[in-house]
């Protein structure tokens, strides 16, 4: 891999390319990540944003596998130079002494036998050295040629192109011949409907079958290199990683390939209109079926006349091959892998799937690392490979979210009537163990709400629920209470993902749900109209009454394109196979079966991080804002069963001057009430006045953007509603105009133009309105990934201490489940210390928003005299700890404010004028 424009020395003279002189810390990442990498470690790295931390990430690990590759190189030439040359190898598997005549190993065998064994053994490693050595030559010598030879992409285009005039032309003549031959439509729909019923199902038991699908995937089997996985929350980060590592030295050399879910991916128009992601994931691999049972129709086509099935004309063999290589070729983000896709008429899916065993990087999203059927759907292998884990501040939470799972009254409703509509439409044409299994997933469903006190055969909207409130129970509890412990829910659970079923039944639903729809009358599709009316009056049920009513036909398809309820229950009942200890069952019962539901809470995120950690060579978990790191230590390592001694922390400070943040723990207000928002005491006048004070005196002097955090939404609108009333939001709007969050994700982005536009405004117009200010919620849609940097946040502040709602069953049971599992740390009891650590990780996250870069300056406000305890003010993040001033009466907070804000302006600008600027030579107010 070639150099940058700049080389950081690095851990035992290691050097890393860099595209400028990187920052101190930036090298001391570096080389703390390149140690973790080799050594095999379980690193907590946190890097504040601002400070570089993904070109640290990308230059420091491709670094390490530079020079990896380098000595696994040399060694193999090492190992295959003796075998070439007719010699032994120098250098044996296993250390041979000598010995005398007739002597036998450790073992008690011969001498002669075990030197036999290890001959054989130094032969068979040059052999497989040998063989990796002209699959790595064919493969390079691959990509090369395409990278150099442009006319090979054309001759590509040119032959899909003609393959394409060719099938039009092969479709027309097919239409023009079926008409002349005068095809019933009506004969025709039974065929096409042929597509609805299940397969016959072989055997509850786990064996290979040999798929064409998997023929497949044994052609493109390749060896896997040693590659790094690095995986973040969002679509949009990904993104912004990889035009990162376009952007670095290694950005020309570098095997990358991004992998996405079908929805990211999918290029066939016909599937993406689906819309959820359920159902794109089951009709895709319906097609594929579809498209490997077509040779085996056509065989037997003189016996029987089959259906003409659907398959996706992008799942191409020799096209996902080219695409696979264009994408080794050159590293591309996943809007240019789509586009790519497009161009070649390939599955950008199955073609990027099919590049990971060559990648030396593979940029994915969390759920497809840490759920582990999805990575192994997509082929992911960790054994011996490394991961790195960014933005992973809610890696515990996101890990627990991906195993959660919840299904309503009215789903399990909906359910178990169309599925008794399928069985009885399709009955006589199921086999045997379908229907076994059909009755099974039946009777499960109707246990499933006689748990939350309904009638399966009732509409779930109508009926009451007579002990209404929240009950937990622990899995084996809720089997048995619900009679389905005679069930075998892991052959259930195999039967559903291998048949199809959800699809199948989304299929038929889809088909007949919707009067719109050409079906032959009789008997059976009387009986259907059931399911049609059914679906109308859980719509209607659930509309309140004055709400604007939507069409009936409108309303059921609505309800049928989001997704087949059977789908999200196929979820439930998986996560019931999890270890009794593990998680609990949660019955939630409302006003009715319909708005009542059953969730599985997983209570140990461990057991499904553990085989990462197990098999991977090295595993990072990175991030801006890491601590409180103690949960990571005890709740996902240490659980996991990872040695403490494999685990190593590094932290670095931030790349801004220390004058360029002032960070202040206020203890009392203007008037000296003291500061403490508890819940016993936020909602008194006389803190919301104070409260309001100290943001008048602050818009006084504080020029730009203030963004104030508060606990939840419900806090912050009452706060706001008693401002209006007593005048004080009137003083406010004469500095600052005042936005508020908004709840609806898809208002905020026009929220934040608005507030950076009026910013922008006053700072060129002058006057007396001086910026803006943002009413916030902490864990709200601007607390992350939201960057307020410049005059769009000079000032943060956080209002009281966001501690979690104790009161949630949720949270009291993990509470309940970590006194159990966890030892006390320092006294404190593990529930205690997850309370405190939810809340500053939400703290650290809010304040982290404001310094966004080098040059940028910002103040920081902790409104509470509890941030100043030691317990508390020891999770705050070193680089703003270390600079954290606590201020007991607000009259010294606000000089400091007043004079470091001056001499900020004043090194900026090196002008005297903004020295005496009236918004710094103003004292603060009691009104």
């Amino acid at each position: 891999m070639e150099s940058g424009a700049a080389a950081a020395g690095g851990l035992g003279g290691a050097r890393f390319p860099f595209p400028y002189t990187p920052y101190l810390i930036q090298e001391r990442f570096m080389a703390a990540l390149y140690g973790a990498l080799e050594a095999g470690r379980v690193g907590i790295f946190e890097s504040p944003t601002g400070t570089g931390k993904s070109l640290s990430l990308i230059c420091g690990a491709l670094s390490w596998l530079r020079d990896f590759e380098e000595k696994k190189r040399r060694e193999e030439a090492r190992l295959l130079a003796p075998a070439e040359s007719g010699q032994e190898a120098k250098k044996p598997l296993t250390p041979a002494g000598p010995a005398p005549p007739g002597s036998r190993d450790t073992a008690g065998e011969p001498d002669w036998v075990t030197a036999f064994v290890q001959k054989k053994e130094e032969r068979d490693m040059v052999d497989r050295l040998k063989e990796e050595q002209i699959r790595r030559k064919k493969r390079e010598d691959r990509l090369e040629k395409i990278r150099h030879n442009v006319q090979l992409k054309y001759a590509a285009k040119r032959k899909r192109s003609e393959e394409d005039e060719t099938k039009h032309l092969l479709q027309l003549s097919k239409e023009v011949l079926s008409e002349g031959a005068g095809v019933d439509v009506l004969e025709q729909l039974d065929h096409n409907e042929e597509e609805l019923i299940l397969a016959e199902y072989e055997s509850d038991e786990e064996k290979k079958v040999v798929s064409g699908l998997e023929e497949d995937d044994d052609d493109l089997e390749e060896e896997h290199v040693t590659k790094i996985y690095y995986c973040s929350r969002t679509h949009s980060q990904l993104s912004q990683f990889v035009r990162e590592v376009q952007k670095s030295p290694f950005g020309k050399d570098t095997r990358l390939v991004s992998l996405g879910s079908r929805q990211n991916l999918c290029v066939n128009e016909e599937v993406r209109r689906l819309g959820a992601l359920s159902l794109i994931n089951d009709r895709c691999m319906e097609m594929q079926k579809n498209k490997h049972e077509k040779k085996s129709d056509g065989e037997s086509e003189g016996k029987k006349r089959r259906a003409s099935r659907t398959v996706c004309p992008f799942y191409s063999y020799e096209q996902m091959q080219f695409l696979r290589d264009e994408v080794l070729v050159e590293v591309k983000d996943i809007e240019q892998l789509v586009a790519l896709g497009r161009e070649t008429k390939a599955c950008p899916y199955y073609g990027s799937r099919y590049a990971i065993p060559a990648a030396q990087l593979v940029v994915l999203p969390y759920q497809m690392l840490l759920h582990e059927p999805t990575r192994s759907a997509a082929g992911i292998k960790l054994k011996d490979q490394v991961v790195i884990i960014d933005e992973a501040h809610n890696l515990i939470d996101t890990i627990t979210c991906i195993h959660s799972v919840e299904v309503s009254g009215s789903q399990l409703c909906c359910a178990h009537s169309q599925l008794l509509q399928y069985m009885e439409r399709y009955r006589k044409r199921l086999k045997a163990k379908n229907l076994m299994y059909i009755k099974q997933i039946l009777y499960l469903l109707e246990r499933f709400v006689a748990m939350l006190g309904g009638n399966v055969n009732q509409n779930p909207s109508c009926q009451a629920v007579s002990q209404t409130g929240t009950v937990l129970k622990s899995i084996n509890d809720f089997l048995f209470q619900s009679q389905i412990d005679n069930i075998n829910l892991f052959k259930v659970q195999r039967y559903c993902e291998k048949s199809l079923i959800s699809r199948k039944l989304f299929g038929f639903v889809e088909r007949y749900g919707g009067p719109a729809t050409a079906v032959k009358t009789n008997k059976e599709n009387q009986k259907l109209g059931g399911l049609q009316n059914f679906l109308l009056t859980l719509q209607q049920g659930s509309d309140k009454e004055g709400a604007p009513q939507i069409p009936a036909m409108e309303a059921a398809n609505d309800q049928l394109q989001t997704a087949s309820p059977l789908m999200q229950i196929e979820g439930f009942l998986s996560a019931l196979t999890n270890a009794n200890q593990d998680g609990r069952v949660i019955l939630s019962r409302q006003g009715t079966v319909g708005q009542s539901s059953l969730k599985f809470l997983l209570l140990n995120p461990a057991v499904h991080f553990a085989k990462v950690v197990e098999e991977c060579r090295a595993v990072i978990i990175a991030g801006g804002t890491m601590q409180p790191v103690a949960d990571f230590r005890e709740q996902l390592l240490s659980c996991a069963g990872v040695d403490p001694a494999r685990v190593v922390e590094f932290s670095c400070g931030h790349v801004i001057p220390p004058e360029n943040i002032l960070p202040i723990i206020l203890c009392s207000g203007p008037s000296n009430q003291q500061l403490e928002f508890t819940y016993q005491t936020r909602d008194l006048p006389q803190m919301m006045d104070e409260t309001g004070r100290i943001l008048c005196n602050l818009c006084n002097v504080v020029p730009g953007g203030v963004v104030c955090f508060f606990p939840s939404y419900e806090y912050e609108k009452q706060v706001y509603a008693h401002w209006e009333k007593t005048g004080l939001l009137t003083r406010l709007a004469t500095k600052k105009k005042i936005f508020q969050e908004p709840k609806k994700a898809n208002q905020v982005e026009q929220v934040l133009v608005e507030y950076a536009k009026c910013i922008k405004r006053c700072s060129q117009a002058g006057g007396q309105m001086t910026g803006a200010l943002l009413l916030s919620v902490v864990g709200g849609k601007m607390s992350e990934g939201i960057n307020f940097s410049d005059d769009l946040g000079r000032c943060v502040i956080m209002v009281g201490m966001p501690y979690p709602n104790i009161k949630s069953p949720e949270l009291q049971e993990k509470m309940t489940w970590l006194d159990k599992t966890m030892p006390r740390a320092a006294g404190q009891a593990p529930s205690r210390v997850l309370i405190e650590n939810l809340c500053m990780k939400a703290v650290n996250q809010s304040i982290g928003r404001a310094i966004r870069h080098q040059k940028d300056f910002a103040s920081i406000l902790l409104l509470d005299h509890r941030y100043a305890r030691p317990a508390i003010f020891n999770k705050l993040p070193q680089w703003i700890r270390e600079r954290t001033q606590v201020k007991p009466a607000f009259g010294s907070a606000f000089a400091e404010l007043r004079k470091v804000r001056t001499c900020i302006l004043c090194t900026a600008t090196k002008t005297v004028s903004h020295c005496t600027h009236p918004y710094f030579s103003q004292t603060f107010t009691l009104e």
